[in-house]
């Protein structure tokens, strides 16, 4: 099942702020230097958008959960991009949650290297997650027959 085109888009663009926040934290962290506080303050402030970037995407995550990945699972449709999207998900909100409230420094800093790579993995997933689904819902509306039953819901 396709989402409405307008939560669709929102959806893409919750994710892109996330990745293009967390990826231009990880520059900006990597570029911080004592003598010069312009990388920290920059660093800072994507963080604090990357957090907020989590925040709305978490209320999309809640949505899209009976809105599409129980109907589509129910279909059969999608399931090995849709099961890797879920557990990528919830994978990333987890690790971002000890990274906020785990001080232990040695679990911080494996819980930063999953949450980068899964993080810096995701786009590509996404990617495939949604061709893959719209070819199979392609298939599926092609083997109907009907004119009516090829059309997308908005």
């Amino acid at each position: 099942m396709r989402l409405n085109s307008r939560f669709r888009f929102a959806v893409y663009a919750a994710f892109a702020a996330l990745f293009v926040t967390g990826a231009a934290w990880l520059v900006a962290d990597a570029w911080k230097d004592p003598e010069a506080e312009i990388w920290q303050t920059v660093a800072a402030n994507l963080l604090m958008l990357h957090g907020g970037a989590a925040m709305v995407t978490l209320m999309f995550l809640g949505a899209l959960v009976p809105l599409h990945a129980r109907r589509n699972w129910r279909i059969q449709n999608n399931r090995p991009t849709g099961t890797l999207m879920l557990t990528s998900n919830a994978i990333l909100v987890v690790t971002a949650f000890c990274l906020y409230y785990v001080g232990w420094d040695a679990l911080r800093w494996w819980v930063s290297e999953v949450h980068t790579a899964v993080g810096l993995f995701l786009p590509a997933l996404l990617l495939v997650h949604v061709l893959l689904g719209r070819r199979s819902a392609d298939a599926a509306y092609a083997g109907s027959g009907s004119a009516a039953s090829r059309r997308v819901p908005k």
